[in-house]
């Protein structure tokens, strides 16, 4: 089974279809096509029920996807291992940030780390936490900032921990209070950040604990028009604390999410047992030893 085929089928479902996939390699989506055929006839099932309107993994489909995640992601690991044993130190440190806190926490560790490695190319991607999750999987990075908690085959320490402030209009019912709980908030529609960040997940999880699927009336990546959203009335929406202290408007309420487990806890996540270059491994000291308050 060659790690290409494997890599191809990764990407049809990573980009919901043949042809996204195939911009993504620079291939056709024929040649995409095919090389998931060619999985199929050797394992003797399909991956994958072309039927539905996007690609839908079968059983078999999923087994494979999960091995081949793991599979591409040691071959990383194996590539930057030997180019160290043979002593190329190529200086890179490829870091996944989520658009949400990252400049206010990690601009400054970006210095600091500037002056004592000079050397080192870091190489960025932004993206919300969910899909950081699933880039880190692939080996693409060495470390993503996500909020936790977070699978079991990451390892992670904690950068800050912070309460969510619920946004709503000044002149809400419960603008003169100083606190909501999620069940305050079961009648009102909510205002979350686009798919792929990881706060959706901590909020949403918390609404089904309580027995309700919430209403969702917006989804934005921009903070800014989220806090135009909270005040011309269309609902409820969230920050960390460390953001709302920065942010103003008239028109728009803070108040404390007091609800045991929602806070927002963002962390430094790894692969477990991932191989760490000496550039990682650099990064990761740098960031256990600094306080982000």
């Amino acid at each position: 089974m060659e790690l290409k085929n494997l890599r191809a089928f990764v990407e049809v479902i990573r980009q919901n279809g043949f042809t996204a996939a195939g911009k993504v390699l620079c291939a056709t989506q024929s040649t995409v096509s095919k090389a998931v055929r060619q999985i199929e006839d050797e394992i003797g099932a399909p991956l994958l029920d072309r039927g539905a309107l996007k690609p839908r993994l079968t059983a078999v489909g999923e087994a494979v996807y999960a091995r081949a995640l793991r599979m591409l992601a040691e071959r990383e690991d194996l590539l930057a291992e030997i180019a160290e044993l043979r002593g190329l130190k190529r200086g890179v440190l490829r870091l996944g940030l989520p658009p949400v806190g990252s400049g206010i926490l990690f601009a400054p560790l970006f210095t600091r780390f500037r002056k004592l490695y000079p050397g080192i190319d870091i190489r960025l991607i932004e993206h919300g936490s969910a899909r950081l999750e699933e880039i880190l999987r692939l080996g693409e990075i060495d470390f993503a900032a996500s909020l936790l908690p977070v699978d079991e085959d990451f390892e992670w320490h904690e950068i800050r921990r912070d309460p969510l402030m619920t946004l709503v209009a000044a002149d809400s019912p419960l603008a003169a209070r100083k606190t909501v709980s999620i069940d305050d908030l079961r009648d009102i529609p909510l205002i979350l950040f686009e798919s792929g960040f990881a706060q959706n997940r901590v909020i949403i999880n918390a609404c089904h604990s309580k027995g309700f699927e919430p209403v969702v009336a917006a989804r934005s990546s921009q903070i800014d028009f989220i806090v135009e959203l909270v005040a011309a009335g269309m609902g409820a929406a969230f920050l960390p604390r460390l953001l709302d202290r920065r942010r103003t408007r008239v028109g728009v309420v803070s108040l404390v999410l007091d609800e045991p487990g929602v806070d927002w806890r963002l962390a430094l996540v790894w692969r477990e047992g991932a191989y760490l270059s000496d550039a990682a491994r650099a990064w990761q000291a740098l960031v256990r030893e600094s306080r982000f308050d």
